[in-house]
């Protein structure tokens, strides 16, 4: 089981992915709506895991990911992409993301991803 940060600039895809990850027994420790959020609640709540959108107001998932990852180098995070952003899910790994996931979410994709990083 693991603590989860979730961050969407859509409310609607943090309770889709909060239902997936309780349903699996994992913890969502935060929500933030834009990079910056995302990085002060990493500082604060320490995630084993964060889930992060790419495309968000204030700081995007890729600036997001290079903040964290300066912070600790050891932080695991999920991108989370619509189809037709290679480009961004690439330049997000080069950042220091380990994986992604495609919206629309589909449950097991989520769960394989989590998994994989514990």
């Amino acid at each position: 089981m693991a603590t989860i940060l979730i961050v969407d600039d859509a409310k609607f895809m943090r309770v889709t992915l909060t239902k997936i990850l309780q349903k699996a027994n994992h913890t969502v420790i935060g929500e933030a709506e834009n990079g910056k959020e995302a990085v002060e609640l990493y500082r604060r709540l320490n995630p084993d895991i964060v889930i992060l959108d790419i495309t968000m107001p204030v700081m995007n998932g890729i600036g997001a990911v290079r903040a964290i990852k300066q912070m600790d180098r050891n932080a695991k995070i999920i991108i989370c992409s619509a189809m037709g952003q290679q480009r961004m899910v690439v330049e997000a790994i080069e950042a220091g993301a380990a994986d992604f996931i495609v919206k629309p979410f589909e449950e097991s994709r989520v769960l394989e991803a989590v998994s994989r990083l514990l």
